[in-house]
């Protein structure tokens, strides 16, 4: 192929993992404990890290694109979802049972998964629609929308808007919406009477926070990254994407068991025996 000779593109070459090749076993444990995005990312990841095969065609390419990009707004409306659940139980505790019913629930989940599909579909399609260079490296193990657009060779501007429109409608949307709502949260427990009383509302939020810690920033850093950091070495793409995609499946099941009095009295039990506390009073004593 020619110097500035284009072509339409039929595969893609997926990277990511520069220093995971000698811990094979261990890589694949961020990959079991999340059924959205791991999912979505699994095959894939799998087939670089244990096979080698690095080669996606595009319309695999395009398919995990728009589940990964599907079950990020998924989850990201989850934890609005959750958000304001939160400032129901704690800003008007009487009317709890009477707004969150089964039949409000059941038409959040509706509204979630429809608000999901529809806004997704077109970014797949979009980029189907553009004339992408014939090599074509990705900085993921997966496939990204603003990953996959820098490897157009025709105009994508459109494309490239429409990504930048599916971002600030879904996922900083949703996490202006979750601050909202924990700033009227945190209105209502500073107007309570004692210290007691604040800490044990404030202690209702605290698993919730840390998932949204959790997931929002890995993928707010990402964002700006690939709409902003031209100059930003591949290995923190890399790291970056890796923190979002595989972390928080890891860290959601223990920020949400670890307020568990049972749990936390075994860790605590365990780290004792193991010589990590000094002290020789006993564990849930």
């Amino acid at each position: 192929m020619t110097n500035g000779s284009q072509s339409r593109t039929f595969s893609f070459s997926l990277g990511g993992f520069p220093a995971w090749e000698t811990a094979r076993t261990w890589s694949a444990v961020p990959l079991l404990a999340d059924p959205g995005l791991s999912t979505s990312t699994f095959p894939a990841v799998l087939r670089t890290l244990h096979l080698g095969a690095r080669e996606i065609s595009l319309g695999a390419c395009l398919a995990q694109m728009f589940f990964i990009g599907a079950f990020a707004d998924v989850e990201s409306a989850v934890i609005l979802a959750t958000a304001f659940d939160r400032y129901v139980a704690n800003c008007h505790p009487l009317r709890y049972p009477s707004v969150l019913t089964s039949s409000v629930t059941t038409k959040i989940c509706v509204a979630i998964a429809a608000r999901s599909a529809l806004v997704q579909l077109p970014l797949p399609v979009l980029l189907a629609w553009l004339r992408l260079t014939k090599v074509s490296e990705l900085s993921h193990p997966y496939c990204l929308h603003p990953d996959v657009i820098k490897h157009a060779g025709s105009d994508a501007r459109i494309s490239h808007t429409y990504g930048l429109f599916v971002l600030l409608s879904t996922l900083v949307l949703d996490l202006l919406f979750v601050l909202l709502s924990y700033f009227l949260i945190l209105k209502t427990i500073l107007n309570t009477v004692t210290w007691r009383e604040r800490l044990k509302a404030l202690n209702t939020c605290i698993s919730h926070i840390c998932a949204v810690l959790v997931f929002f920033i890995p993928m707010i850093c990402l964002s700006i990254m690939h709409q902003f950091g031209k100059h930003v070495s591949p290995q923190a793409y890399t790291f970056t994407a890796n923190l979002h995609f595989l972390a928080s499946p890891i860290l959601n099941p223990i920020v949400y068991s670890v307020k568990t009095e049972t749990v936390c009295r075994r860790t605590l039990r365990m780290l004792c025996q193991g010589g990590v506390c000094k002290s020789g009073v006993a564990i849930g004593q």
